[in-house]
């Protein structure tokens, strides 16, 4: 598992490079330190999780650029909800052009 060394969050691998999920920081991957990363024998390794569809029973949409490379899309639909155990909220945005998903906490 590798984390943001800007904002802390979990990152995930496209080709030769981690990219952050929130801040969309990259950085070289390093092969010698992910062949000491180990799944434990309780973890699965089912890829990148989803991003909840915010689109899903919300007709709100708010101005926010989308982040797709191929879209210029500045109109999103949005949803709030808690974070688990945590004090704030997470939003998700879902692009109403294109339809690619974040979320931002």
């Amino acid at each position: 598992m590798q984390f943001c060394g800007e904002c802390g969050s979990m990152m995930h691998t496209e080709g030769g490079t981690w990219v952050c999920r929130s801040c969309e920081n990259e950085e070289p991957r390093d092969s010698k330190a992910e062949a000491a990363m180990t799944t434990q024998n309780v973890q699965r390794d089912d890829g990148a999780p989803a991003v909840a569809d915010a689109s899903q029973g919300s007709t709100e949409t708010m101005q926010e650029p989308c982040p797709a490379d191929d879209c210029d899309s500045d109109r999103v639909y949005y949803e709030m909800m808690p974070k688990p155990g945590g004090s704030y909220e997470v939003r998700l945005f879902t692009c109403v052009e294109c339809g690619h998903k974040w979320r931002e906490s």
